[in-house]
């Protein structure tokens, strides 16, 4: 099991590194701003429903921002399955 999940840890940051190593003068920019590119090309005088409230100072902070949200989910998300598997297992030694 030990020698399993080190594999998948490994797999994760050579995943991560490549990319970064590889290809040094890419952009990785989200979907949001190829979306945006995209409705203006085909509507030319598209204009947003709203505009944000804030704006982060930097591409960088932004990004901190979206990994932090991603963080909390995936900790609510493993909290609820852990207490669910823990529940489970407590109602089985009970039984």
């Amino acid at each position: 099991m030990l020698m399993k999940n080190l594999l998948l840890f490994l797999a994760v940051i050579v995943l991560t590194l490549v990319p970064i190593v590889f290809l040094k003068d890419a952009e990785f920019g989200g979907a949001d701003g190829e979306a945006e590119e995209m409705i203006t090309q085909i509507v030319a005088d598209y204009e947003p429903w709203f505009t944000s409230i804030w704006e982060p100072p930097s591409g960088e902070i932004e990004s901190l921002f979206f990994v932090l949200q991603g963080v909390i989910g995936a900790l609510i998300i493993g909290y609820f399955i852990g207490y669910m598997r823990g529940s489970n297992k407590k109602d089985r030694t009970n039984t």
